[in-house]
């Protein structure tokens, strides 16, 4: 955790212009939100007239003019580094002191054609306002069909009489730098490519083309036997991968599994502005870190012990996260009571109700979570006592209650004593 006291510098690893900013705003803001993108333009602020280099100032001075809480900073800090705008270094001393690198956010035609960006874009502002944004940046085309290219070569204009005076290339001049996405993908290429026959696809895949299947499996959350489907229907008659094709087909196999919905960028871990600090190593501390610090896939998934989330499950978890908007660390909270008063079960209508209360009760931490939960156990609990208990009496009741009589039809004798009883 960053304390007000520690120091940071800010470098620039690239080279800024106001175009960025219209990039950050359009395209970057609506994934990362505006306290992230507030950040960048601070950071960016602090450097000096070559924008190259900061001076060394107190997390304390970027928290005051910002108005944000130290939590916050962290919160966005991580967004900008997931989303390969900062590099974040760390030398720990009695004052820790840290480095905040720059880089360019990627050009339009680079993000939007970018399969995980363009699609967490489309899913978050709609279809209107994404075709707006594609128009925005795109070129507009001049019919040259009737027009010749008239232009000059370099050589045409140019000639060298004596020799160059340095052959070496200088590396380290400003020039525009991107940091990829670092994606982590449960799908192995090799093990995909060796399952499609070779009448079918061409083996030798491009770096460019195995990253793109890595996009792909890494948006839909595809493992290899779905993503070799995919790839089978998506091979041209070069015995090439189509991209557009490969693309289009994942989206409608995961159109048609979530009801016509397309994925969203969600946070897989609990916000670190919304943690608790450990303070002690008791077996709620620990629990409440474990909630926290694990995403709510690898949480179910270790409920199955060797094996995989059920279809049912992973579902489930996608609507609290997504449709239900639950924080990551309370999803888990969530889903392992569930299991515990469901015998096992993550039934979708019983998590529904529960979500629905503490959506309405504003639970958004981990300690929040466990409270809540612990009190309608202890409710339920209460509730199955009084049953027991109504159970218990109702076993001592009367032999006869409820039971069986057996009739016996009066004698003639009997009858006629009866009327005349009834008659006086």
């Amino acid at each position: 955790m960053v304390l007000p006291a520690d120091s940071f510098i800010v470098s620039n690893r690239t080279t800024l212009t106001e175009r960025d900013r219209n990039i950050l705003l359009m395209l970057y803001q609506p994934l990362v939100g505006n306290t992230a993108i507030s950040l960048y333009y601070t950071l960016w602020s602090y450097l000096d007239k070559y924008e190259l280099l900061s001076n060394e100032w107190t997390h304390n001075h970027i928290l005051t003019n910002m108005a944000i809480s130290i939590q916050e900073f962290v919160d966005a800090r991580i967004k900008l580094e997931a989303m390969g705008l900062i590099n974040t270094y760390l030398k720990k001393g009695n004052i820790n002191s840290y480095v905040y690198e720059l880089y360019s956010p990627l050009a339009a035609s680079e993000f939007l054609n970018n399969p995980i960006l363009s699609t967490a874009l489309f899913n978050n502002i709609g279809k209107l306002e994404y075709e707006q944004i594609i128009n925005y940046f795109k070129v507009p085309k001049l019919n040259l069909r009737e027009y010749e290219n008239i232009s000059s070569k370099f050589s045409d204009v140019f000639a060298f009489s004596t020799k160059p005076i340095n052959d070496s290339i200088i590396y380290d001049l400003k020039r525009s730098r991107h940091r990829n996405l670092e994606i982590l993908s449960k799908i192995d290429i090799n093990t995909i490519v060796s399952l499609v026959p070779e009448e079918i696809l061409n083996p030798n895949l491009t770096r460019d083309m195995k990253d793109y299947i890595y996009k792909i499996a890494s948006i839909y959350d595809y493992d290899n036997d779905v993503m070799v489907e995919l790839i089978r229907n998506s091979v041209g008659v070069n015995k090439k991968i189509d991209k557009k094709l490969l693309r289009s087909n994942a989206e409608k196999y995961y159109s048609f599994d979530h009801l016509g919905k397309l994925p969203s960028l969600i946070y897989k871990l609990q916000p670190e502005y919304l943690r608790k600090e450990v303070k002690d190593m008791s077996n709620r501390s620990k629990m409440i870190y474990l909630f926290e610090t694990t995403s709510p896939y690898d949480f179910i998934k270790s409920k199955y012990k060797n094996g995989n989330p059920s279809n049912n499950d992973l579902k489930v978890i996608s609507y609290l996260l997504l449709d239900m908007n639950l924080k990551p660390g309370v999803v888990n909270v969530l889903v392992d009571y569930v299991l515990k008063i469901n015998n096992n079960k993550l039934t979708k209508a019983y998590v529904d109700v529960i979500a629905g209360q503490w959506i309405k009760s504003n639970i958004e931490t981990v300690e929040d979570a466990m409270n809540i939960a612990e009190k309608e156990y202890k409710r339920r609990q209460s509730k199955q006592s009084k049953k027991a208990v109504n159970k218990e009496v109702v076993s001592n009741k009367p032999s006869w209650l409820n039971q069986a009589i057996e009739e016996e039809m009066a004698t003639d004798e009997e009858m006629k004593k009866l009327e005349s009883r009834l008659k006086r």
